[in-house]
C-alpha cells in the first residue's frame, strides 16, 4: 500500500466519525436527549431559577431562588448554608392591559414639496 491509499483511508474514517458525532449531537439538541428539558420538542417552562445574587463579603452570598411562583432567600458560603426566608410571593407577571388601547388619529398633513424654492 502506498501513502495516498493510507491517507485516503484515514480521511474517510475521520469523515465518517465526524458525521456520526454530528448526528448524535443534532439528535440530542432537537429531541432533548440530555434530559435538561431544553430540547426542541420538549420545550417547557422552567420551574427553577436564580433570580438575583448579592455578595455580602469575600465568602458569603445571598441568593434569591424562585421555584414556581414562590421565592426563597438563602445565604451560602459561611460555615453553614442558611435558609433566611421562605414563601416570598414572586412578582406578578406582566398582564395585558385591562382596556383596549385607543390611538388618537390626527388629520394627515400634506407632504412637503421640496421642488419649490
Amino acid at each position: 500500500m502506498n501513502f495516498d491509499t493510507i491517507a485516503l483511508a484515514i480521511a474517510a474514517v475521520l469523515f465518517v466519525s465526524a458525521l456520526i458525532a454530528l448526528t448524535v449531537w443534532a439528535f440530542k439538541a432537537f429531541f432533548g436527549g440530555s434530559g435538561t428539558g431544553s430540547g426542541f420538542l420538549r420545550a417547557r417552562e422552567r420551574r427553577l431559577a436564580l433570580v438575583e445574587t448579592a455578595t455580602l463579603d469575600s465568602r458569603r452570598k445571598l441568593m434569591l431562588i424562585r421555584r414556581d411562583d414562590v421565592e426563597h432567600l438563602i445565604m451560602t458560603g459561611g460555615p453553614v448554608d442558611v435558609l433566611i426566608e421562605t414563601g416570598i410571593k414572586a412578582r406578578a407577571h406582566l398582564e395585558p392591559p385591562l382596556e383596549d388601547v385607543i390611538i388618537a388619529r390626527n388629520d394627515t398633513r400634506p407632504a412637503p414639496d421640496f421642488g419649490k424654492s
